[in-house]
């Protein structure tokens, strides 16, 4: 399985995420090596958007908090926002 070798933020992302509860905070750090390290993972859900978000792909952190990213590489990654199902509106 393929990992991702490369990551990076976007401001939206760091903001986010230092607004997310210490308890989110901490899953999506669990749910983040996760990824990087096997990004099909079927606790993770990844998958590819449609529609005007049809260039990214998200990932579970819980049932509700989602990653929204998007791949550069194959094995390099930007993460764009953290945030419940309300990231897809954004």
């Amino acid at each position: 399985m393929p990992r991702i070798n490369k990551s990076s933020t976007t401001p939206r992302f760091e903001k986010s995420f230092r607004n997310l509860s210490g308890e989110i905070r901490k899953s999506a750090e669990k749910k983040i090596v996760l990824f990087e390290s096997e990004f099909l993972h079927p606790s993770l859900k990844t998958h590819k958007l449609k529609g005007p978000l049809s260039n990214f792909w998200a990932f579970s952190i819980t049932k509700s908090y989602r990653v929204l990213f998007r791949f550069l590489k194959s094995n390099e990654v930007i993460y764009y926002d953290i945030d419940t199902h309300d990231i897809y509106k954004k």
